[in-house]
């Protein structure tokens, strides 16, 4: 039987060599690259800060020129120049299409068989969101909004319960549509394999990735939303819900894949937010020190971007902006940490935003995440003026109200509640 490493090892690849851009990079650097990533996941597991940072300057310099060059190509949707903000009256029934959509494809039903759903926790996590967000805009359907989010989160509660390890679990269906079930499958096959399945799925859930950081993704997504209908509700169930997915992320080793990291980071500094629980801002403040900073460019014509191909992407950019814009809030003013945190922002926002210049290359992840920016206390915003972030914001305003006129979904729900709810808000309306 081989080492759980090898499912690793099969479906990460290297953190610094994709199939994409491998046609890029000679075999000697693919081999050395491949190298690297190995002992780079060793010294994270063994927290070893100093050595994780000399292997990923030493990955950076082998990369060389394609340091933060995306695995596909940024292609920009043009935003028109006359496309204007939503009117206050649009932005009252902006979210109600929304509503009919989500209320007649609802597909999470307590009991449900997880091995024949194509669905995932993430869609869930964006509907809450959404649904949430939005009651203060459309207060006519503020009830309507929060049964829906009350459900979704008591579907997330169930599956926790059904995987049993605090968890918020991955349907385990065989063949699913679509690249997270298609990675999944990759997975459960090779867990096969090694005669490992019995300790992958339970109940029909996926509730252990080996340590390759896939199950970061949706726990964090989810739990995240579960904190906010705790806010919502005050009901401790769904609080309770979150500490645990909380607790099962602090116990997951760092990895090489950064964004995967993000996710935990986001979960971990929401949770801390709630409880005042200080192993949760210490465990989101050491996950960020040896699964996020350390990726990041900081010198060179693609600076504050990150270094690999996957993670050079727009959208998983700013995923790691919203989980550091989610930590810098909550850290306190004098943390030793904060000073590094606060940089990582300004090397990233001023690295992508003036991308919007061009058009839209991502919209979603962009919207969630410079919303976090531009609620962020002063003494970390005071350090951000200088970023772009409020022409790059315009920009995704205007471009997702002329996609509303168009009868078009121009975002998610998650993020299309939350841009509502910040015009409104913002606006004073």
């Amino acid at each position: 039987m081989r080492s759980s490493t090898s499912i690793l090892a099969i479906l990460l690849g290297s953190l610094f060599v994709s199939a994409q851009d491998t046609p890029k990079l000679d075999k000697a650097t693919q081999d050395t690259l491949r190298k690297l990533t190995v002992e780079l996941a060793a010294a994270q597991k063994a927290e070893d800060e100093a050595e994780v940072k000399r292997l990923a300057k030493k990955a950076i310099v082998t990369l060389g020129d394609q340091a933060g060059v995306p695995e596909v190509a940024d292609q920009f949707r043009e935003v028109p120049k006359n496309a204007k903000s939503l009117t206050p009256k649009e932005l009252r029934t902006a979210f109600e299409p929304y509503i009919e959509f989500i209320e007649g494809q609802k597909w999470w039903k307590v009991g449900l068989d997880p091995t024949k759903t194509n669905h995932l926790p993430r869609e869930l996590a964006t509907i809450i969101e959404g649904c949430l967000a939005a009651r203060s805009v459309n207060e006519a359907n503020a009830e309507r909004l929060l049964k829906i989010a009350k459900e979704a989160a008591d579907f997330l509660v169930w599956s926790q319960d059904q995987a049993g390890t605090g968890v918020i679990p991955f349907p385990a269906v065989r063949k699913g549509k679509g690249r997270p079930f298609e990675v999944a499958e990759q997975f459960m096959r090779q867990a096969e394999k090694e005669d490992k399945l019995d300790r992958v799925v339970v109940n029909g859930w996926a509730v252990e990735d080996f340590s390759d950081g896939g199950l970061q993704f949706d726990n964090g997504l989810a739990g995240v939303a579960l904190v906010q209908v705790y806010a919502a509700t005050k009901d401790d169930k769904y609080k309770k819900a979150a500490i645990r997915a909380a607790d099962w992320a602090i116990t997951r080793p760092v990895v090489t894949n950064w964004n995967y990291n993000s996710f935990s980071v986001f979960l971990l500094a929401e949770v801390y937010r709630i409880t005042g629980d200080k192993k949760y801002l210490e465990s989101a403040k050491k996950k960020a020190r040896l699964g996020l900073l350390p990726g990041q460019l900081t010198e060179g014509p693609r600076k504050g971007r990150w270094a690999d191909a996957h993670n050079a992407r727009p959208a998983y950019h700013y995923i790691m902006v919203r989980g550091m814009a989610a930590l810098a809030a909550v850290m306190p003013k004098d943390d030793a940490d904060l000073p590094a945190v606060v940089e990582s922002l300004s090397l990233a926002l001023s690295a992508r935003n003036p991308d919007f210049e061009k058009g839209i290359v991502n919209a979603d992840s962009s919207v969630e995440a410079l919303i976090r920016v531009k609620i962020l206390p002063p003494h970390v915003a005071m350090k951000l003026t200088e970023c772009k972030t409020n022409e790059a914001f315009q920009t995704l305003e205007r471009y997702s109200a002329e996609g509303f006129r168009a009868r078009k979904t121009p975002l998610g729900p998650g993020a299309w509640g939350q841009l509502l709810a910040y015009q409104i808000e913002s606006s004073g309306r």
